[in-house]
């Protein structure tokens, strides 16, 4: 993919300009009001901040954190693995971080990192992912999940096109674990209902990658009807393309389905008829419980093991109960 996939959207950005300054500074807070003691500080990595979820999470974590006592701090490696690997040797020297989480950009570069932590007694958990030296993840079972989206998909294609040969049009992502096995899984759905189609494979990760990426696929194929993708943004740019290309939001002809629904994208699932059809979300702020879960365990020393955690299908019926409570300014 193109740089662009590292670059931030401005209100994007914005937002996590402010969970940043929220969740980082050089000193440990000193409390919450309940009294607790000040224990230090435990850290939250994920590969880049351009993912909605991800900065919701963090906003959610916060006060879970604080209120066990602990500071939560944070970076931005934008998707480059040296600059996370310097963040966490920066909190490893810091001599208050008590534990760290993280999705890394690669699983594999982190293993010596994740060994410098240990040797300094600083436990280290993973988030959607697993590699050499942690004590425990937060397992999502990615590939089931994009079984499941594809096999979804698949059967709505099989039910209306027949056996004629379907354009799709698939945001993939290639370069994480997650990505790899919901990029794999959605493809094997697909198979798995017995859908006839030709996937034009477009790897994407951002808003910006889904609108682009659909202007080219239009141009290609402007008979392209069926769009799926690894994550909410990426279809949020395919959505604006198409309502710009002059598609009818309700045409009876058209599917979009993604995983890791967003506001945005529980906002059009509920309209009755819209095309965006399929959607599958792991609730930002169950996620944000289970991580600090994780990490105040492993900084008190108490973990139990894995804690696992899987997708749930969201209907117009149910779309308002998955929306974010975060209010605005907080």
């Amino acid at each position: 993919m193109k740089s662009r996939k590292f670059a931030r959207l401005v209100s994007l950005g914005a937002v996590a300009s402010l969970v940043l300054a929220g969740c980082t500074s050089g000193t440990a807070s000193e409390g919450d009001s309940s009294g607790e003691p000040d224990k230090g500080a435990v850290a939250m990595s994920f590969a880049g901040l351009d993912i909605q979820i991800w900065v919701d999470e963090l906003e959610y974590m916060k006060p879970i954190v604080e209120a066990a006592g602990y500071e939560l701090v944070s970076d931005d490696p934008q998707w480059n693995i040296q600059s996370q690997v310097s963040s966490w040797q920066s909190w490893i020297q810091r001599g208050d971080i008590k534990a760290i989480m993280g999705y890394p950009v690669q699983s594999d570069s982190m293993v010596p990192v994740t060994t410098e932590a240990n040797a300094a007694n600083i436990p280290v958990v993973g988030y959607a992912t697993e590699w050499e030296g942690i004590e425990a993840a937060l397992v999502i079972d990615n590939y089931n999940d994009g079984l499941t989206l594809g096999e979804e998909a698949g059967k709505w294609i099989v039910e209306k096109y027949g056996d004629a040969e379907v354009p799709v049009g698939f945001f993939s992502y290639y370069e994480t674990d997650l990505g790899i096995e919901r990029s794999n899984g959605i493809k094997d759905g697909l198979k798995k209902a017995g859908a006839k189609v030709k996937i034009s494979d477009m790897p994407s990760l951002t808003i910006e990658d889904g609108l682009e990426n659909t202007k080219n696929q239009l141009s290609a194929n402007p008979n392209t009807k069926v769009w799926l993708s690894t994550g909410s943004d990426q279809l949020i740019g395919s959505y604006r393309a198409l309502m710009s290309h002059g598609v009818d939001p309700k045409d009876p002809g058209y599917l979009l389905g993604a995983l890791d629904a967003t506001d945005e994208s529980l906002d059009l699932i509920k309209e009755k008829d819209s095309i965006w059809r399929l959607g599958f979300i792991l609730p930002a702020k169950e996620l944000a419980e289970k991580n600090a879960q994780l990490l105040i365990e492993a900084a008190e020393g108490t973990l139990k093991g894995n804690i696992e955690i899987s997708s749930t299908r969201v209907t117009p019926e149910n779309a308002d109960s998955f929306r974010s409570d975060r209010k605005s300014g907080s």
